[in-house]
């Protein structure tokens, strides 16, 4: 179906252009942080459905620990995602994202 194409496009997307790699679900709803990682992580700039890219991005250039632990997702039906509209969005902020870091536009944090 057209969801799994864009999800596996989106990954795509997040490898090469937002470069967070090993991670095989970014917009897993589950995200854990130590204290100490925690003021860093905080810092992102994106609001919308991409900032779980920029969290991992900074963990993974802050090269903190990363694990991904699987977890049983059920679907539920009448989702509120825009496949087309937010699709772009999500490639619009993660382009965003790339060039504002590597700009010196966003800086991570020390």
């Amino acid at each position: 179906p057209i969801r799994n194409l864009l999800m596996n496009g989106f990954h795509l997307i997040v490898r090469l252009v937002g470069g967070v790699y090993n991670i095989r679900d970014t917009q897993c709803g589950f995200k854990l942080f130590n204290r100490a990682a925690l003021p860093a992580l905080l810092s992102i700039h994106l609001e919308r459905w991409a900032f779980d890219v920029e969290l991992l991005y900074i963990a993974q250039r802050l090269h903190y620990h990363l694990v991904e632990i699987p977890v049983d997702w059920t679907e539920i039906p009448g989702s509120k995602l825009s496949i087309l509209r937010d699709s772009l969005r999500m490639a619009r902020d993660i382009t965003c994202l790339r060039l504002a870091y590597t700009l010196g536009i966003w800086h991570l944090p020390s």
